[in-house]
């Protein structure tokens, strides 16, 4: 492993890892501050001066699903959200519903950003523990979420929540998950071959290999299958990680010399409350690191792609975490 991997994997954890999965509440926050989901827009039915916004039969019975649903779709707005089996791939399974009446009466005005937040915080997570029957891991990829109310419905008077589980990527956009969540591995783990985009210096959603990004998946290890006798610390991680990601970047990259593409080897590293909550594996990932180690550096195609020029050394022109 070359000297220079060392500066690797401290930016790779930070910025892919602890900043976009810090907690519990984080996919929360993501979702309501980019308006990623879970208030369909009163823009449905024409703009904000276009009165109430109407929602289909099917994304309306998505609104009001029991505990225990999964729901998915399509549109950015999900103005076409519906139920599916959790069987299938999805983007939110309900973990409770919620009444807020009690809180907020008829005349109280719809909540800004930092009360839905809130809401957030103190209404979906005291029943996760219970519905899951275990844990969840607060640096997993599942984070708790709810789907609220349009302002139009709430001056309406609806002041009906539904709490659930989701996987938001680092860019916050909302990844499909199969299977009922308690089922799921909560593992913050990308499958080998996945890119992951590059934002600022940091680490935004999946994209095609062929376009710049952070960093390459190269292999998923678990780290059960090497310390069987409890929680291994970090550094015992580490150890070991270091020779097994490299041999996994032979297997992956068929013997490629990721030094003459200017790219070196990092991994995850797994919390105490993560190991306790089932979540053992972990990622191999090959990138470039900028030469200040503040952040990543663009590389375009895939490191199995040995027909590729090496990743320029010009820094990105914008900044930003990921």
């Amino acid at each position: 492993m070359p000297p220079d991997a060392q500066r690797f994997r401290p930016p790779l954890q930070t910025l892919s890892t602890r900043v976009v999965m810090a907690g519990v509440f984080l996919g929360a926050i993501i979702a309501l501050a980019l308006s990623v989901t879970f208030s369909w827009s009163d823009s449905l039915a024409g703009g904000s001066g276009g009165g109430e916004g109407k929602l289909n039969a099917a994304a309306q019975e998505a609104f009001h699903a029991a505990p225990g649903s999964c729901l998915t779709w399509a549109a950015s707005d999900a103005s076409d959200a519906h139920k599916v089996p959790c069987t299938q791939p999805h983007l939110f399974e309900v973990t409770s519903s919620v009444d807020i009446g009690a809180q907020f009466n008829a005349q109280a005005p719809f909540p800004n950003l930092d009360q839905w937040q809130q809401i957030a915080q103190d209404k979906c997570n005291a029943d996760v523990r219970p519905y899951l029957g275990h844990a969840l891991d607060p640096y997993g990829k599942l984070t708790t979420n709810l789907l609220r109310p349009t302002s139009d419905q709430w001056g309406a008077g609806d002041r009906q929540l539904r709490c659930g589980l989701q996987w938001a990527g680092p860019g916050g956009g909302l990844q499909p998950t199969t299977g009922a969540a308690k089922d799921q591995d909560q593992s913050l783990v990308w499958a080998p071959g996945t890119c992951l985009a590059l934002a600022g210096k940091g680490v935004g959603d999946p994209i095609d290999c062929g376009r710049p990004h952070s960093y390459e998946i190269i292999a998923t290890l678990d780290l059960a299958s090497k310390f069987k006798d409890g929680y291994p610390s970090q550094k015992d991680q580490s150890a070991w990680l270091d020779t097994a990601c490299a041999d996994a970047a032979k297997d992956y990259t068929g013997g490629a010399d990721l030094s003459q593409k200017k790219l070196i080897l990092g991994w995850d590293l797994r919390e105490q409350e993560s190991w306790d909550a089932g979540s053992t594996k972990v990622n191999c990932k090959a990138a470039a690191t900028l030469p200040d180690n503040s952040g990543f550096q663009a590389v375009t195609g895939s490191v199995k792609d040995t027909s590729k020029a090496p990743p320029s050394s010009t820094p990105p022109s914008s900044t930003g975490g990921g």
